[in-house]
């Protein structure tokens, strides 16, 4: 089956040098918005339970472009009992010897499941491709292998979201700055992500050809210039619970009818209008 390619907003291609910047948030609004994102993507889980669909969530980008927190924010809303956050790094010895795609198969998510992808499948033609781990026919030949891959999940329900989080160079700079200061955060800082600034615009060519080949109609890529991370965070929450809540009712009741018929037939008739009316009233406030 020949894949849809996807053009970039206006049909232009997405250059990250181009990124229109996002509109700065004060606190006070960034934790309302938030809060009202993280309840929504709640209540997108709860359906998906219900219904037995399934969800992978790929964030790709810079090093310190805000990914890690971003998807902290997303576990903070989710049941953790049907979430499963994959951070990716390079593969193992056992990997190595397998396809590159074998260990994201392993990783795709259940019914009612949400798959959270820190770095993806898409380490074949960004960091493999620029450390020259793997060889140009190989990096090449994986655009089509991807675009394929993808396709067979979304044939099987599986919704897709791509998210790419573009940080500029300076901003970067005094991110690592700030995690070099930070006792906490100074874990995260690693020789590769200093070494890695060397070959910016190598990185840079490799996302932009990356998102040539794989911005298709079934798994489109979403690009969020995040030098303001509280606008990015708001706007990676935007991308998500659209494209998930996509052609689904959030106001579906999520009991199944045969668990009413049986509450009434054990509680009394009241007892379970009352119930069910308060849990609407609680679900409108």
């Amino acid at each position: 089956m020949a894949i849809e390619r996807k053009p970039g907003k206006n049909g232009k291609k997405i250059r990250l040098d181009k990124l229109p910047p996002l509109d700065n948030r004060s606190s006070e609004h960034y934790e309302d918005v938030l809060a009202q994102q993280q309840k929504k993507l709640t209540e997108i889980q709860h359906l998906f339970l219900y219904r037995g669909e399934r969800a992978v969530i790929v964030f790709e980008g810079m090093d310190a472009a805000g990914k890690g927190g971003t998807i902290r924010r997303i576990a903070w809303a989710l049941d953790p009992r049907s979430l499963n956050v994959w951070p990716i790094a390079a593969p193992n010895e056992i990997e190595k010897q397998q396809h590159y795609l074998q260990r994201f198969w392993a990783r795709m998510p259940e019914k009612g499941h949400f798959a959270v992808f820190d770095r993806s499948w898409y380490g074949r033609v960004l960091v493999e491709r620029v450390e020259k781990f793997a060889q140009p026919a190989e990096w090449k030949r994986a655009y089509g292998e991807i675009n394929e891959f993808e396709r067979q999940l979304t044939d099987n329900g599986i919704r897709i979201v791509k998210l790419f989080l573009h940080v500029s160079k300076d901003e970067q700079l005094l991110r690592f700055q700030a995690r070099l200061d930070d006792p906490l955060k100074r874990w995260k800082l690693s020789y590769e992500d200093f070494r890695n600034r060397e070959k910016w615009n190598d990185y840079i060519t490799a996302s932009e050809d990356m998102f040539d080949r794989t911005n298709t109609a079934n798994a489109p890529w979403h690009v969020i210039q995040s030098d303001d991370k509280a606008a990015a965070r708001c706007a990676a929450f935007d991308v998500i619970i659209k494209r998930l809540s996509q052609g689904l009712n959030l106001k579906e009741s999520i009991i199944d009818p045969q668990v009413i018929d049986l509450a009434r037939s054990i509680l009394s008739v009241g007892a379970v209008r009352s119930s069910m009316s308060k849990q609407a009233k609680a679900k409108k406030g």
